[in-house]
């Protein structure tokens, strides 16, 4: 069923929203239907009895399931994300994202491999030479650490790199490991 929906906004709010979504405001209708359909579904599941939760935060776990489904283009998104959309601290979004996906691992399934897969893809070489790539959610560091852990628990972790913020280190042997899990081809070490 196609619904059409305006929402009256004044010029500060529509560039306020705009910058949360990390659009331009011209932008703005197109890049939030996304989050519209997310809406509408958690409104369907709900007046069909699929979704009726009691408390606050199995409603906020599966909305934040539906926006990676219909407004991340099925890819768990980081932390500061989370954070401008839900209105709440780096440690609650880690939370929240840590519980949807434990809660719906299965049906996330793919968003999770995905968002793993496209991590590693981004592995690069730093000036040193070490392998790096810049993480932006701790649940995503964990989530390689226990790929790696069933492939070989004897491999190193990913670790973060001393005196940064969100960049991460890898040791050859854990990087060519996952490349080969997730079928990417690894870059050329220096």
């Amino acid at each position: 069923m196609k619904i059409q929906v305006d929402v009256q906004l004044d010029a500060i709010e529509t560039k306020q929203l705009a910058g949360i979504i990390g659009v331009k405001s011209s932008e703005l209708a197109k890049a939030f239907e996304p989050f519209a359909k997310s809406a509408v579904q958690e409104y369907v599941r709900m007046f069909l009895g699929q979704k009726v939760f009691t408390r606050g935060s199995d409603t906020r776990e599966f909305r934040l399931f539906l926006l990676i489904r219909e407004a991340f283009g099925n890819q768990i998104p980081d932390e500061q994300k989370v954070c401008d959309l839900f209105q709440c601290s780096a440690s609650q979004a880690r939370s929240l994202i840590r519980a949807v996906m434990s809660k719906y691992q299965y049906e996330l399934y793919d968003a999770i491999q995905t968002t793993l897969r496209n991590t590693v893809q981004r592995v690069a070489n730093d000036a040193a030479g070490n392998l790096v790539v810049v993480i932006n959610s701790e649940n995503l560091v964990d989530a390689l650490n226990r790929v790696l852990a069933s492939i070989d628990g004897s491999l190193p972790q990913v670790g973060k790199k001393k005196g940064t913020v969100s960049t991460y280190e890898l040791k050859n042997s854990s990087y060519q490991r996952l490349c080969e899990h997730y079928g990417v081809d690894a870059i050329e070490v220096q």
